[in-house]
């Protein structure tokens, strides 16, 4: 199987889309080894779907004490339980009205809404889900409850160092493309950077006044990213003399390999050799109990929305969300659910005020010849390893 998220993020020419597929499944197969590394460092497999189901668990309890006895149901974009597992369980219960809650703070095209257009395209080819009454919370990260759940996991953490104070505060938020915020105008950069200004405006309440950075991790593939990268501003930060780093996983609520080995492994790792003394971690949310009873809060508040756009009127091309900010987005970037926008426009010639991107073309294009290669002639390494009959 093509990892969705790698299709998403690799978009080809039109002239050359036939070969999107092969390339993911390409970079994919190459990846592999890294990934499997990555895995057996933290103990072998991933606690996300531990974490979440406990999650969902935890929240079925706090809007059954607020006198809510709704169902939770899990679904995922990328193993089990698949979000059409979720949407059959859901018929099988004979559910009629939903929230959609995405566990995405902040809300970009590549994850919420991405997972918006598969459920738009569920809704639209089922009869029972056709006229199910729902709205979707898109995102949460300004709430009260989630800013103080964050606060105060920092301020914990901050108590561990025997220098509190001189601690600097280095929030590390998942990346997206750069063009998906340029040209496809997703709010996620702003709402990240909002996000970080309200969490530090709880901290100075708190009386911690600490510096504070942010930067974005786990980029895929040779295309630009939101910059400042993780990584690079570490070593920065090492050589501007910074000697204790606590960092912030500002956009995970699970502790995954995002987390457990690209952070506490690589980052750690990276911070140490890079002249940083004390490193600590913040946890991922998980199932803190301030975290939870807010996200009940946003389920029970957006009750008086279920039921207010009907699915059926997606096929007057109205967006899936309800709520006037992110409407007026996908409005704007979906209103025809085209394809989102290439992150880096290989076919576009002359130099660019950034390397990485003229060198991201120049790799793209040599890709592309070896695949073309490969598929035209039927000989090749590609063949030879058993890669490229796993395109057929």
């Amino acid at each position: 199987m093509v990892p969705k998220q790698l299709m998403d993020i690799i978009r080809l020419p039109r002239l050359f889309r036939f070969l999107q597929k092969p390339l993911a499944q390409f970079i994919s197969v190459v990846r592999a080894p890294k990934s499997k590394e990555g895995y057996a460092s933290i103990g072998g497999g991933s606690p996300l779907r531990q974490i979440t189901d406990a999650q969902a668990e935890a929240l079925r309890k706090a809007l059954c004490d607020k006198d809510i006895p709704a169902k939770v149901y899990v679904g995922m974009r990328y193993w089990h339980p698949f979000t059409e597992e979720a949407i059959e369980q859901i018929k099988r219960d004979g559910i009629t009205k939903l929230v959609v809650l995405p566990l995405y703070p902040q809300f970009s095209i590549s994850t919420s809404g991405s997972s918006l257009r598969l459920l738009e395209g569920i809704f639209r080819e089922d009869e029972y889900l056709v006229n199910m009454q729902h709205t979707v919370i898109p995102s949460w990260y300004q709430r009260e409850g989630y800013i103080k759940a964050m606060a105060t996991l920092i301020e914990k953490e901050l108590s561990t160092f025997s220098e509190p104070q001189k601690v600097m505060i280095f929030f590390s938020a998942h990346g997206v493309p750069l063009a998906y915020v340029e040209e496809a105008g997703d709010p996620y950069k702003a709402e990240m950077e909002e996000c970080v200004d309200l969490i530090m405006e709880e901290l100075e309440k708190r009386g911690i006044t600490n510096s504070c950075t942010l930067a974005y991790q786990s980029r895929v593939g040779p295309v630009e990213w939101l910059k400042p990268y993780t990584d690079e501003t570490i070593i920065e930060l090492g050589q501007k003399g910074v000697k204790s780093l606590l960092a912030v996983p500002i956009s995970f609520v699970s502790e995954h390999i995002e987390t457990l080995e690209e952070i506490d492994v690589e980052y750690k790792e990276l911070a140490l050799e890079s002249g940083i003394e004390h490193w600590g971690r913040v946890p991922a949310l998980g199932c803190e109990p301030t975290f939870i009873t807010d996200l009940a809060d946003a389920v029970i508040e957006s009750l008086p929305y279920v039921g207010a756009m009907a699915v059926s009127n997606l096929e007057a091309r109205q967006p899936l969300v309800p709520l006037g900010s992110v409407e007026e987005l996908l409005a704007a970037y979906d209103s025809k659910r085209d394809e989102l926008p290439p992150p880096v426009t290989v076919w576009e010639w002359g130099w660019t005020k950034s390397a990485e991107t003229w060198n991201g073309r120049a790799a793209m294009l040599a890709v592309l010849a070896l695949l073309v290669l490969e598929v035209t002639t039927g000989e090749g390494f590609l063949h030879q390893w058993g890669i490229l009959p796993l395109f057929r």
